[in-house]
């Protein structure tokens, strides 16, 4: 998985230790969340990733009671109770995926088409989630953020 070797090189990177759980459905990811307890996990990173985002309430739910910091790829986690985050605007993607798909039903190969990559991200903070946790966040990365939910 590419974001998850991404992730490795970070945390190496930074003299960080990753712990890893996986998880497919709501039960198992309430396995993961005491999982993080027994070893004493101080934030948690969420992969984008489909059962995740079908979850996401629960996921904010489980880190705030275990108050564990969240990470995650999608503003819609954040407005959900997760910490921040710092990726592409999703429905953008979709909007560009949809003109993509257009081209094809009009004709075009999708060989010939190019491949994207975002080119804008956006930071989103839920200062009322921080606070909880007791971060103390810089008001100079406040004043970075594109969004904060208070």
């Amino acid at each position: 998985m590419p974001d998850l070797a991404t992730a490795r090189a970070a945390a190496r990177q930074a003299g960080i230790e990753l712990f890893q759980a996986d998880a497919r459905n709501a039960d198992e990811i309430g396995v993961a969340f005491v999982k993080f307890s027994r070893e004493r996990v101080e934030a948690v990173v969420v992969i984008p990733d489909a059962v995740f985002a079908l979850h996401r309430r629960r996921i904010a739910e489980l880190a705030m009671k275990a108050l564990l910091p969240t990470a995650f790829g999608h503003r819609e986690y954040v407005v959900d109770g997760g910490t921040f985050s710092y990726g592409e605007d999703i429905k953008d993607f979709l909007r560009r995926s949809a003109a993509l798909v257009d081209k094809i039903f009009k004709g075009a190969k999708p060989a010939d088409l190019p491949i994207e990559q975002p080119s804008r991200f956006f930071l989103t903070v839920n200062l009322k989630t921080a606070k909880l946790f007791g971060l103390k966040l810089p008001e100079s990365f406040l004043l970075r953020a594109d969004e904060v939910i208070e």
